[in-house]
């Protein structure tokens, strides 16, 4: 019997690559072009506008990892666009990655065939974000739901992992410097290099060893939390799973 802690701490590499590629995309960027929004702005309001019209404060207390005046900054910057209307533009965007991204994978069918019980079964708790993209119709061509698929299962563990974050006591900078990003749609990356990437001001503080180890339970408890939504899958499934995302990566 396959542990669905394992399936969840092999794949979250490859998801969370594939599963934010979209975000930094030629799409994304025709995006901007398009509403006339600044990169990061287009981003708060079209990844968050599930959310509905909120504040800054409940996007940052869905979102987490970014540096609250940077949130508050570009999702006031977006308001002048519907939050319906750019969640629609961001889905479209993902749909349109997804297709040059995977129309020539012959695994794509299956592979949001496997992902979508995942999807459907997950607990939200703690997910706000993936909760909102939930309710988003996912598309009907396989490559297109495939990359939908993989944002929503993105969104999963993002939301899971800042529960996991504070519930070792860590700041979201202290969670970003302490680790090596390998599951980033900008490949593998330093603690440092995702600050910035986040907006964190500098010079960035240097944790200790304590809060180290402090971050590599965050990592494990955050497979712990995600194991639930894998357990739906049986031993072969979750290992064709595992080959699809490293063929697809």
């Amino acid at each position: 019997m396959v542990d669905p802690q394992v399936t969840a701490a092999r794949v979250k590499a490859p998801i969370g690559a594939l599963g934010g590629g979209f975000m930094i995309s030629r799409e994304a960027k025709a995006l901007c072009e398009r509403t006339g929004l600044p990169a990061r702005a287009m981003y708060f309001r079209g990844r968050c506008g599930v959310l509905g019209e909120v504040s800054a404060d409940v996007v940052l207390a869905a979102t987490v990892f970014f540096p609250a005046e940077h949130v508050r900054e570009n999702w006031e910057a977006g308001r002048a666009l519907p939050v319906a209307e750019a969640v629609e533009l961001y889905a479209g965007a993902c749909h349109d990655w997804g297709r040059r991204r995977f129309g020539s994978f012959a695994g794509a069918a299956r592979l949001a065939e496997l992902l979508q019980p995942v999807v459907a079964g997950a607990d939200v708790l703690g997910a706000p974000l993936f909760a909102g993209w939930r309710e988003v119709p996912l598309a009907d061509d396989p490559p297109a739901r495939a990359a939908q698929l993989l944002h929503l299962v993105r969104e999963l563990r993002g939301g899971l992992h800042a529960v996991a974050v504070l519930a070792e006591r860590l700041s979201p900078l202290e969670a970003t410097l302490l680790a090596a990003h390998d599951g980033t749609p900008l490949g593998l990356s330093t603690g440092e290099t995702m600050a910035r990437f986040f907006s964190w001001p500098e010079p960035f503080p240097q944790p200790g060893p304590e809060a180290a180890e402090r971050r590599r339970r965050a990592e494990t408890l955050t497979d712990v939390l995600m194991a639930p939504a894998f357990s739906v899958l049986g031993e072969a499934d979750s290992a064709e799973l595992v080959e699809l995302l490293d063929r697809a990566g």
